[in-house]
């Protein structure tokens, strides 16, 4: 009997184990794993953050290895489309895109549905829309939000006291009324050059416009509507209290050269640029504060432009399970919380925003991410932005002429390139 019962729980603890490692609580080993490959960014994640969720999610699914490869973004358009168009066995089986890009992996078929897993699994409700509505198209989620990053106000802390403002400015009114101070004595209030649209994006939408929209698929610029006008209006109106150059964007020069030198009180650009303007001026490290993009009213932070990356999974993926596992991994509460203390990025929920509260311009930040929007979700939409007819739009309306027709003309290149593009 003893023989007998020996016997049995012997059995009963194999039967056991194996259960176990069919759930995925017990590791396997040896050849049966199958490998799920996975493309990320340059600069994304740092090895440190990569090595711990490569080591994690080998442990907890006991089937699986991950083999990450890391891409440059130079070319990389041209190289997952032809990845999405390759054999399955030479394929990725997730990749990293930028947030914008993932309209046009979709108009060529190429990647997977994941609408249910988002609706079922993952939280779609609670997603920065900056991230997520890229990411759709025609109601189907394709890409799942991983990260974000987005403008802030940087500032002097010590200017602000200087000029009598003891808190940073909650409402564009107030933003106005500050600058004003600000601009004074040697001083630029702002400096914000005539092309930065992606700022005027933010402006455009906090009023209600668009850059461009769309019905029964077809896209119009739409610069000229009284809401976007509104927002380039307010755009004059702030970049006046400055020196920035009317006929450049942000990068020409540097607007972190422009700031290391002392005499600019504000510029709008993402926290991680500090390190460029302490590093040129080591003098103003303890000076610089950060606070989201005013709205209309207090009640929350204007509307920003987002950029970050979304995840998509290739359709002729050879593992459908183990991308989705990756997936679910990377977008999930912890390895989102350790993504954003790690790069100090914005996670990819509004729930999670408490996670980098004590990073000051993470923070500002965050609060910004939640009214985060991005590009028009049109495939050709990097047409446009070759050719910018709003940069263009901008120059013309800083320099006097008529903001109507200037936003008239833009309207219709935009409409157009769209056009032809969609040909």
């Amino acid at each position: 009997m003893r023989r007998r019962t020996a016997v049995a729980l012997l059995a009963s603890t194999l039967a056991s184990a194996s259960l176990l490692t069919a759930c995925g609580a017990l590791p396997e080993s040896g050849p049966d794993r199958r490998t799920v490959t996975v493309w990320l960014m340059k600069d994304s994640a740092s090895k440190d953050f990569i090595d711990r969720f490569t080591d994690e999610f080998e442990r907890t699914h006991g089937d699986l290895e991950l083999d990450v490869r890391i891409q440059q973004w130079t070319g990389i358009g041209d190289k997952v489309q032809a990845a999405l168009k390759g054999p399955a066995d030479d394929a990725p089986d997730v990749i990293e895109v930028g947030n914008t890009q993932v309209a046009q992996y979709v108009a060529g078929d190429g990647l997977l549905d994941l609408t249910l897993e988002s609706m079922r699994d993952w939280g779609r409700d609670d997603w920065l829309p900056g991230l997520a509505e890229p990411g759709k198209y025609v109601f189907r989620q394709y890409g799942i939000p991983w990260y974000a990053a987005n403008r802030v106000v940087i500032y002097r802390k010590d200017l602000f006291a200087r000029a009598g403002i003891k808190k940073p400015p909650k409402t564009r009114e107030q933003w106005l009324a500050d600058t004003r101070k600000l601009d004074s004595g040697g001083t630029q209030g702002i400096y914000l050059a005539g092309q930065d649209w992606y700022t005027l994006a933010g402006f455009i939408w906090e009023e209600g416009g668009e850059l461009a929209t769309e019905s029964d698929g077809t896209w119009e610029g739409a610069l000229n509507t009284p809401a976007a006008l509104r927002g380039m209006d307010f755009y004059r109106r702030l970049q006046s209290l400055g020196e920035g150059p009317v006929d450049a964007d942000e990068e020409h020069p540097p607007q972190a050269g422009v700031f290391a030198k002392g005499q600019v009180a504000q510029i709008v650009a993402v926290p991680g640029l500090a390190r460029a303007v302490v590093q040129a001026n080591p003098e103003l490290e303890d000076e610089l504060g950060y606070f989201p993009v005013p709205g209309r009213t207090a009640a929350r932070p204007g509307a920003v432009f987002t950029g970050g990356s979304d995840l998509v999974v290739p359709k002729n993926t050879d593992d459908r399970r183990g991308a989705i596992a990756v997936i679910a991994a990377l977008a999930g509460a912890k390895w989102q919380k350790e993504l954003a203390r790690t790069m100090d990025y914005v996670p990819n929920k509004t729930t999670l925003a408490g996670v980098v509260a004590d990073k000051e311009g993470v923070a500002a930040m965050a609060a910004g991410a939640a009214q985060g929007r991005a590009t028009p979700s049109s495939p050709e939409w990097a047409a446009v932005e070759a050719d910018n007819p709003i940069k263009d739009y901008m120059t013309k309306v800083l320099t006097g002429s008529d903001p109507a027709a200037e936003a008239a003309r833009a309207s219709r290149r935009i409409t157009e390139t769209l056009a032809v593009a969609e040909e």
